[in-house]
């Protein structure tokens, strides 16, 4: 079973995924025209965001140690997480209203007690990878065990360009904000080795000078 992966960011005019206020409601209203079946994060744009939007961590209650039983609907929450950097936080993950679960992705130097972590509060793992989650055999695990056929990320450029130097991203989607970061720059795909061919698909300009562009991924070395 084949996955559609769509790497989905806000960035901008001159590339950058940092030094700007994003607009999350636009942002967020795009990602769901693609109607994905997960959303996959790394551990660390995780561990930023609960950083900047909690003020403190709430302690966890009974609650956070059972699966939510939510709509279908839903998208569930992946996260590649060998190290172990979101223990003790995954249960904010887990409240979130529109997450229907936390699937989390582990390699086999994954530490014991972050394990024993997910085991306790019934979180979903996989071993996927000896030192690292390796990523296309993540996506064949998902697409078995939960029918997940389409998946976007909007993850940071560690994640975003390990995709697709992979081989694994079918459709890349920005919303060009109208402001031009400058002299720092934190540039989405500035870490990519090689060049990738793209096809424009969609170029939709928006209200208050918003641009969203999308583009599939050609095959190979198709030009």
């Amino acid at each position: 079973m084949l996955t559609n992966v769509i790497i989905h960011n806000s960035i901008s005019l001159d590339g950058s995924l940092v030094n700007f206020i994003p607009n999350m409601e636009l942002h967020y209203s795009i990602a769901a025209k693609f109607k994905p079946d997960a959303h996959l994060v790394g551990s660390n744009t995780v561990k930023v965001g609960i950083q900047m939007f909690q003020k403190e961590i709430p302690a966890e209650e009974d609650r956070d140690f059972v699966k939510p039983n939510r709509e279908s609907a839903l998208v569930y929450w992946v996260i590649p997480d060998s190290n172990g950097a979101l223990k003790g936080l995954l249960h904010v993950c887990r409240r979130f209203d529109y997450c229907k679960d936390v699937i989390v992705l582990v390699s086999e130097k994954t530490p014991d007690d972050y394990l024993s972590y997910l085991t306790e509060r019934h979180y979903d793992y996989f071993v996927v990878g000896k030192d690292h989650v390796d990523l296309k055999t993540s996506l064949e695990v998902l697409a078995e065990k939960y029918a997940i056929t389409t998946v976007l990320t909007d993850a940071g450029r560690i994640l975003t360009n390990l995709l697709l130097q992979q081989g694994l991203v079918s459709e890349v989607s920005l919303l060009i904000h109208p402001v031009i970061v400058g002299k720092e720059p934190y540039r989405v795909f500035d870490q990519i080795e090689g060049s990738y061919a793209l096809a424009l698909k969609n170029s939709v300009p928006l209200e208050n000078n918003f641009v969203w562009l999308t583009y599939t991924v050609k095959a190979g070395d198709e030009k």
